[in-house]
């Protein structure tokens, strides 16, 4: 019965004086990020700006996260890293994407087992778009990228549960 009603052995079916607001948030509390996450773009540490840039265009992101030649995060460019490079006279092609990037440890993160509303709170916390979703390296102290989370990602999370309340 959607949380309302509860059952216990020789007790039976009774009513758990939950409201539905109440059922909302404790469903809202539970959700993890792997169940929203979705595909990472990355470059790699010695692409140039333009690279990025062009990347950044087709994949239709606003950050992309930078990894280094072992596959480990290394930094993150968002959309405003990307264009302050590219103000001014320039030469776009010759810059290394490693010059302009946010780098570890200045890299806030997650990990699949993150639940998601602790991730939203850091979204508006920090006013950032994404994050990438790592694990740890098995063979050494890296973090690889497993994902992104994003404000995107949150919202569908969000219409999901309204659709599934109208079900």
């Amino acid at each position: 019965m959607a949380g309302y009603l509860d059952a216990r052995p020789r007790v039976g079916y009774f009513y758990t004086g939950k409201t539905g607001s109440q059922l909302l948030t404790e469903k809202i509390k539970k959700i993890k990020v792997a169940e929203f996450t979705s595909m990472p773009v990355v470059v790699q540490d010695s692409a140039t700006v333009y690279e990025a840039i062009c990347t950044m265009f087709l994949e239709d992101v606003g950050t992309l996260f930078i990894i280094n030649k072992n596959g480990h995060l290394a930094g993150v460019a968002s959309r405003k890293d990307l264009l302050r490079a590219s103000m001014g006279k320039q030469e776009i092609n010759s810059i290394p994407i490693n010059i302009i990037m946010t780098r570890m440890p200045n890299i806030t993160y997650c990990f699949k087992e993150d639940y998601l509303l602790d991730i939203a709170h850091i979204l508006i916390g920090k006013q950032i778009d994404g994050l990438p979703v790592v694990k740890r390296s098995t063979n050494d102290s890296g973090l690889e990228v497993v994902g992104r989370i994003t404000k995107t990602n949150i919202t569908k999370a969000f219409v999901e549960l309204a659709h599934d309340e109208l079900l």
